[in-house]
This record gives structure tokens, sequence and C-alpha cells, in this order.
């Protein structure tokens, strides 16, 4: 029996474009070029098909923690972000000490081999204790090459990225053995000149982690890490669009300057992303969520946040007022280039995973797939429809 469906009627965003009144074929687990004639269709006319989000920067959710959490947690918070559109999501780390890092390393490296996750991701322990942001400034440390790449190694071939404050020292050194590892350096929670943020450019560093957060502002004498980060082609910059970390003028400054193709969305979530208000742990820290915004108990400081991809896409549309087409490309194709996974997910293209969201016309979500498989099925849409030459 054909496991074809076909999704029909809705606009739907391809690489090359909007296509209104599009088709999309799905084959088992993956999108398909053709279909047989009689391959049940799910109208989802008045609809928006776009390709499933990829969150390269992500804590956790539905009140469990990537960090700390036991393996069944994990697994609950990556569904809590699938439910909302993520279906690729890289697992990010907060400061701890090193031992504690190797052993959660290898434990997430497991889920990583099984396809649950897409790789890991150290926020810390190698970033300024001038610009610590939610991290503990006693377990932090400079990064030194033999330090880091301890992490790689536990992290059995799934390390996909790494947050350096690149002037400290060691930092270049530790770009440049990134670099050769095939691991992004992100710069990030750094206190850098214009001219160290670009020296660190140089050597090898491709992505900003949260730009503007954690970092200097952006000065008409000293411009700073904001100026070099936004102003290099080669650098791919982080944003967490959710109203509270940036204003909606900086978000356009970064898109103005870096362009669509240079931005990608993150959550930057911790454990109360999808779950309310309340007392929560971000590594050792103690973190209150109130009104969905996450500050350290002790300082006050934003602790990562309660974001989910569905509401940075709602926001970019009707907030923001960017192009569709450019929000698909900071949230899914972005960052599946930069983890070298955009030859499976990231775009509707033939050949790729089914992985895809249903969007009404308030860019709410109503559908998800993953690997060709409903984890939202679309209700309130016509399934069977003939189809029509």
């Amino acid at each position: 029996m054909s496991d074809h469906k076909v999704l029909a009627g809705a606009r739907v965003v391809l690489p090359t474009g909007i296509v209104e009144n599009g088709r999309v074929i799905v084959d088992g687990g993956r999108i398909a070029g053709q279909a047989p004639e009689d391959a049940p269709v799910l109208d989802l006319s008045g609809h928006w098909l776009v390709p499933g989000f990829v969150d390269m920067h992500n804590h956790g959710g539905g009140g469990a923690s990537f960090t700390s959490g036991s393996v069944e947690d994990v697994l609950k918070g990556v569904h809590t972000h699938r439910l909302h559109g993520t279906t690729t999501v890289v697992a990010s780390f907060v400061t701890g000490e090193t031992d504690f890092l190797v052993q959660r390393a290898g434990l997430l490296s497991e889920l990583a081999e099984q396809g649950e996750i897409a790789g890991i991701h150290f926020e810390g322990p190698f970033i300024s204790p001038c610009r610590k942001g939610a991290h503990d400034e006693t377990l932090l440390r400079d990064p030194h090459p033999a330090d880091v790449l301890k992490l790689i190694d536990a992290a059995r071939g799934q390390a996909r990225m790494v947050t350096l404050a690149t002037e400290l020292p060691g930092g270049l050194d530790s770009v440049r053995l990134l670099a050769e590892q095939g691991v992004i350096a992100a710069i990030g929670h750094t206190d850098a000149s214009y001219e160290q943020t670009a020296e660190a450019i140089d050597a090898g560093a491709t992505v900003a982690t949260h730009l503007y957060n954690a970092m200097p502002g952006l000065g008409h004498r000293a411009p700073g890490p904001i100026a070099a980060l936004l102003e290099d082609e080669r650098v791919t910059v982080e944003l967490i669009n959710d109203g509270t970390h940036l204003h909606p003028a900086a978000l356009e400054l970064a898109f103005h300057h870096a362009g669509a193709a240079r931005v990608a969305f993150i959550t930057d979530a911790m454990d109360a992303a999808g779950f309310g208000d309340g007392r929560y742990m971000l590594g050792p820290l103690e973190v209150e969520v109130k009104d969905s915004v996450a500050r350290l108990v002790e300082g006050g400081s934003i602790a990562g946040s309660t974001l989910t991809l569905d509401r940075a896409f709602k926001r970019a549309a009707t907030i923001d007022r960017l192009p569709v087409e450019s929000i698909v490309q900071a949230i899914s194709a972005n960052p599946a280039r930069l983890l070298g996974v955009d030859d499976r997910v990231g775009s509707l293209e033939p050949g790729k995973d089914a992985d895809l969201v249903v969007l009404d016309a308030d860019f709410d979500v109503k559908g998800v797939m993953r690997k060709g498989e409903w984890i939202v099925a679309p209700q309130g849409v016509s399934a069977r429809v003939p189809q029509t030459a």
C-alpha cells in the first residue's frame, strides 16, 4: 500500500519563494516529488505550510532541563518544543563543573545518536565574568584548548557549538581548535572590543551567541563586538525574538545589516518554556519566572527565555512585519545550514525529511509533522479530497 500523503491548497514557502495553492507530497518519512493518483489529499486552503523549525540554542522546556534533567526529562523538553513546531533542536548546557559537563555530554550524545536531538551546545564555562548573565561566576574559566577539547571529546562527535569569550587567554587558539574539529565557535558572553572580535572571526568564529545580549553595547567610538559581528559576512547572528531580550529596532538593525541569510532565530529557552511561571533551577542558580520572563532570584539578570519558536515566528510576522520568506530562512534554513543538517531539514524539498509546520492565517500552529508523522494533527481541514488534474 502506498504511504503517500498530499498536502494541498496552502501557501507553501519554498527556497525559491512562496507558492500559492501549493502542494507538498510526503512519502513515508520524506518529501517526495510526485504521488500516485489515488493518494489521499489533505486540503490546507487558507493555511501556510513551512519547514519545521530548527533551534540551535535551547536549554529545555516543559519543566525539564537539558543541563541537569534525566533522559526522560530531556525527551519531555524536546517534545514540548516539537508541539510548537521545532522539529530539530540542539540541547544547550549552561556552565557547570568540568566532570559534570563531561558526564552530561556522554548522556546526551546517545540521544543525539538516536536522532532525538541534533547535538550539543556548550554555552559556558569559557565565558567572561564581566558578561556572565545567568551563569555561576565561580565555575567560569578561561578557554584553554585542552579543556575545550575535553568537552568536545566527551560529546563523541555530537558537539555542535561552543560559546566562548574569545578575548580570554586561550580564546583564539580554542577557536582554531573548534574550527579544525568541525564545531561551531560562537562569540558570546564576551567583553571583547571591536578589534578583538574581528580577530576571533578571522580565527574561525562563525556565530554570535544571542547578539546584543551579554556583550557590550554598540558605541560610536568603541563599537565593540556588535558592529564586528554584524558587518562580517562570515558570521551568523542569533536573535531571541521574544519582545524582552530585544527592542524591535535592534532586530530591524540586525536584519538590515546582516540580512536574512545571516540571522538565526533561537529560543535560549529554559525549563519554563511551554510550562508556566514559578521557581526553577538553571544549572546551580535559582530562577523566578513571572509573566513569562525568567530572571535570576539573586541579582535579577535575565535567565534565558520561556520562548518557543512558533511565538518568535508570529512576532516576526505580525509585529516586526518581516517577509515570511525571511522568517523561514532565519528559523529553519540558516540554523540547519550552520548545524550541517541542511541535506535533511530546513526546507521543503524532495528527498528531505518530511518535517513541516501548518500555520493558520494568524500564524498560529495548527499542525506539526516530523519525519512524516503528525505530532500535532491539523483539525478542521478536509481529508481525502479527490485530486484534480
